[in-house]
């Protein structure tokens, strides 16, 4: 098996050219020289303070480097990756931060051998020069049952460790008081992980195989397998697997977690699962401890702690109290960690009411006016004419488009017959023609549905009960095809429907100067001009629609829409005639 494809320059760079991205981009931090040691760059602020050091292997971004600012970590070490640094560059760490004048020097380490020997050593080298340093270990795995001698493992949880310590040094707390503090806190946090791929370091193989369907419990961040594979659940279902594996009391390593208990959790992507998915399974744990009266009070969602392109996820909880919700929502300027809110997640209401008038227009009651029966008349026509010329229109569209132009207005006709049968057509043509609007948008589908609407809802205001005179409705045409060209984005000669209406928009606008004698004349040929408009589209290359993705030797009949316009048109005209 070839290694993955990793967009990087070379296996021996990366480690460093990722620091430096990270530094570059971030005008908190620098990097110490010869060493793989993120700093902040404002060191004078740590003065009498305590300065808080953590790392580890590398291929975990944007831990641990992407936690160092003003209130969360002074500094971070590297090792390349899933490898621990070495002590020399740790003890260097200690003494920049001791010689900035930090009061004292607390180092957050994950509980893996490596990491522990080698922060150690350079803990003692640093004590031996005068340097007061304390070391916190994070080993809030709820994997294993049993756990080894190696002990729990350090995971997510550290991210927590590194934002309340660093709350505290902010304060001004001492070194002391700070490492009762966070050890009190870590007996009340666990972390579980899932994964439904492997991942593999640059220029090796993926660490583990996982065949398709399958998931990986309580596995590490370092690609070693976990306690137990099954297949792919559901998210509901995975999430109260993992809820329950850290909350059984069976286990050694479990979360002791009551109804009652008030937590902050983390929703932590191992690397490669979706935002879509993240979502997804951030609710699932809401809606989990919410089910066991845990009330939750904050959570992150995102990626905090990963391992390079794994796809998993984990979850960390942590008991909370006022005081410590305090310090977890204290500002800090480190790149890495969320804008979060400081609401309580549990309790609020999360869904807002729509307003009611929204409603849909097809649905008011209405009021009959001097125009209703020829307005009644005209649907009538329009309806039966659709009907009729469904198969035409559809042969038509069979030969540029997906063939059910004839389907989607007989669609549309339909529903206005039904609506027509049950309710009285308002006097108001505006009211009239926003009802067809509504109905057009939820009953015909389509784009054609939503340039009708779109025509019908723009002409709308422009003619009511007492305005509704030629001219009125000369504008009315006119505002709905000006709403069709400007998002549908179609011209005139692009071969759509526009080709009909324009043309027959245009003529009717001459309603505006004509006299009220002339206007028939001025109707008949807004009419024949969009007859004449739809068998012009025989010739034209369609530029939009569905057609404009075929051949143009193949297009060689009127387009289906244009066809369609013309017919409306006709049937208006011939009922006002027979007026």
């Amino acid at each position: 098996m070839e290694p993955q494809k990793k967009l990087i320059n070379s296996v021996d760079s990366c480690v460093d050219e990722a620091l430096c991205g990270l530094v570059r981009a971030s005008g908190g931090l620098s990097l110490l020289k010869g060493h793989r040691v993120v700093l902040r760059s404002d060191l004078d602020h740590l003065k009498g303070k305590v300065a808080l050091l953590s790392g580890g292997g590398s291929g975990h971004e944007p831990a641990h480097a992407g936690y160092v600012g003003a209130g969360m970590l002074s500094a971070a070490v590297a090792g390349g990756v899933f490898a621990s640094p070495p002590p020399t560059s740790i003890l260097a760490a200690i003494l920049t931060l001791s010689e900035a004048g930090a009061s004292g020097v607390l180092l957050i380490v994950k509980n893996y051998t490596g990491d522990r020997l080698n922060f150690g050593l350079a803990a003692e080298q640093a004590r031996n020069q005068g340097v007061p340093v304390d070391m916190v270990i994070v080993a809030e795995d709820c994997a294993f049952d049993r756990p080894s001698k190696a002990g729990r493992r350090g995971l997510c949880g550290t991210v927590f460790i590194h934002k309340l310590a660093g709350a505290l040094a902010e304060e001004g707390c001492s070194l002391d008081h700070i490492v009762a503090m966070v050890t009190e806190v870590l007996k009340g946090m666990g972390t579980l992980g899932v994964s439904l791929s492997p991942c593999s370091v640059p220029g090796c193989r993926p660490s583990f195989d996982l065949p398709p369907g399958d998931m990986e419990l309580g596995l590490g961040i370092h690609g070693e397998p976990g306690i137990k594979r099954s297949k792919v659940a559901s998210a509901d279902q995975v999430v109260k697997t993992m809820m329950d594996h850290m909350t059984n009391p069976d286990s050694q390593s479990h979360l002791p977690l009551s109804s009652g208990d008030s937590v902050v959790l983390c929703v932590n992507n191992l690397g490669a699962l979706s935002h879509l998915e993240m979502g997804v399974v951030t609710r699932a744990a809401i809606t989990c401890l919410e089910s066991r009266g845990v009330t939750v009070a904050r959570v992150m969602s995102g990626s905090f702690m990963t391992s390079l392109e794994m796809a998993g996820v984990s979850l960390t909880l942590m008991r909370v109290d006022p005081k410590l919700l305090r310090l977890f929502d204290a500002k800090t300027s480190a790149p890495a960690w969320p804008n979060l809110s400081s609401v309580c997640v549990s309790g609020r209401s999360h869904v807002t009411e729509p307003p009611v008038r929204s409603a849909r227009p097809q649905d008011d009651a209405h009021a009959e006016g001097a125009l209703s029966p020829v307005m009644r008349t005209a649907l009538d026509k329009i309806c039966c004419v659709l009907l009729e010329k469904q198969e035409e229109l559809n042969s038509l569209d069979r030969a540029a488009g997906d063939g059910d132009c004839g389907n989607t207005h007989a669609q549309a006709a339909r529903a206005v017959q039904e609506w027509l049968a049950a309710h009285v057509v308002p006097g108001c043509p505006g009211r009239l023609l926003l009802v067809l609007g509504g109905l057009v948008q939820e009953k015909m589908g389509g784009s054609s549905g939503a340039l009708y609407s779109l025509f019908l809802t723009a002409a709308a205001g422009h003619v009511s009960e007492g305005r509704s005179h030629a001219a009125a409705w000369a504008r009315a045409v006119h505002a709905g095809t000006q709403a069709m060209r400007r998002y549908g984005g179609a011209e005139p000669g692009d071969r759509t429907m526009l080709d009909a209406l324009c043309p027959a928009a245009d003529e009717l606008m001459k309603l505006t100067a004509a006299p009220p004698a002339g206007a028939m004349a001025v109707l008949q040929a807004a009419a024949q001009k969009a007859s004449c408009g739809a068998e012009a589209t025989r010739h034209m290359t369609a530029r939009a629609g569905r057609a404009s993705y075929i051949a143009a030797d193949r297009v060689t009949l009127p387009d289906p829409g244009a066809v369609a316009v013309a017919a409306i048109l006709r049937a208006v005209v011939e009922t006002l005639e027979e007026k």
